[in-house]
């Protein structure tokens, strides 16, 4: 999404947009890790509520994209929301906030497997991001304004696909 919002973005930003994710990749299922090993009768509550808060911020940061491609829709210049510092962060906790649930997983393994396990997930991650900007970027650079629009969708998919995964997985 953000590849397709951005068709003249640099490999510079592209690495920090993929590290963002890949980072927050590694600290969720830490966290998770740590949390169970700590605190887990307080953290154990919150777990229900993970896919729910996944859920709104990707849905407002998508809403948001959606909206923005449709009020420019007809205008003949290109518009790309620019990604603030504070957009990434969001879409970093709201992409990898069901990595927590990872950290359950693998709290009987000690906290350096937990760590080698997070930094696979990271590299997987940063290989995976990386490549979606590029593809994303070619998209863009074709679909002018729609781009942002269809990136809001794929935002808002990405989350309910997950979320519903989340919830009948739960049932």
């Amino acid at each position: 999404a953000n590849g397709l919002n951005d068709p003249k973005m640099s490999k510079k930003r592209m690495l920090c947009i993929a590290g963002t994710f890949a980072a927050f990749q590694a600290f969720m299922p830490m966290t998770g890790w740590l949390c169970v090993h700590t605190i887990v009768e307080y953290f154990s509550a919150f777990e229900k509520f993970i896919p729910w808060i996944a859920l709104i911020l990707l849905a407002y940061i998508g809403g948001g994209m959606l909206l923005n491609g449709i009020r420019h829709k007809d205008k003949d210049e290109v518009s790309h929301t620019q990604l603030t510092a504070w957009a990434l962060f969001i879409q970093g906790v709201a992409t990898s906030i069901d990595a927590l649930s990872v950290g359950f997983t693998i709290a009987e393994s000690d906290w350096l497997m937990a760590l080698v396990c997070s930094l696979i997930i990271a590299t997987v991650t940063l290989v995976i991001c990386l490549s979606g900007l590029v593809i994303g970027q070619q998209f863009g650079t074709k679909l002018s304004n729609q781009a942002e629009m269809l990136g809001g969708i794929l935002l808002i998919d990405i989350r309910h696909a997950t979320f519903l995964s989340h919830y009948f997985q739960h049932l």
